[in-house]
């Protein structure tokens, strides 16, 4: 991460853009990223699971990637789902900035990057997909979580990808305790992470 943490709000030094080419919805794409993001070589191992393994996201309404990076997730989303709107939440402003372009790239206008509290309060979502933070720290990560998946919509899924030696099984646990309304299970193992679909109970309001 060029001596600093992917999570920082405003990277150090100058943006130094370079070009990647990753296959997101089934096709190649010439992308940007740039130093002081997470992964800005390649398409981390993490991401690539959770790609792999998601069904379709919902055709339409609001769908969020939270921690987006330089947008891999959100950019998914965005071309599996034309006519959705997409989410891309980040603390840190060059990743926006990196979403942002590479949305103008692939013609998807139907891109949001912004920070946490630039989501208007009300909006809930039909899908959440994430390669979380983990290294933010237990409890920033579980706070995010606590704001973000009373947010889902009845009946729809978070996603979250998570490495197995960094905490997997006790997020899964913490999930179930802390939130009763929703249902987590472990949908699949590979490559050393576990992904996790916690789904909203439609009895839940």
């Amino acid at each position: 991460m060029d001596g600093e943490h992917y999570f920082s709000a405003k990277p150090a030094g100058e943006m130094s853009l370079r070009e990647i080419t990753v296959e997101l919805a089934g096709a190649p794409r010439r992308l940007v990223t740039a130093g002081g993001v997470f992964s800005p070589d390649r398409l981390d191992a993490g991401t690539r699971v959770l790609l792999s393994n998601v069904p379709v996201p919902p055709p339409g309404g609001n769908l969020l990637d939270l921690g987006c990076g330089w947008g891999p997730i959100a950019l998914s989303l965005a071309l599996e789902s034309p006519h959705a709107t997409v989410w891309a939440v980040d603390v840190n402003e060059r990743a926006l900035d990196l979403v942002r372009r590479n949305a103008h790239i692939l013609g998807l206008e139907h891109v949001n990057a912004c920070r946490p509290e630039d989501v208007p309060a009300d909006v809930e979502f039909m899908a959440i997909w994430s390669n979380p933070p983990i290294r933010v720290g237990k409890n920033e990560l579980h706070s995010m979580l606590e704001h973000w998946l009373p947010r889902l919509e009845i009946g729809a899924d978070a996603w979250l990808v998570v490495q197995k030696n960094l905490g997997s099984d006790s997020l899964q646990r913490w999930l179930e305790s802390e939130f009763a309304d929703l249902s987590v299970l472990r949908a699949t193992t590979n490559r050393g992470y576990r992904l996790l679909r916690a789904r909203r109970h439609a009895t839940s309001r």
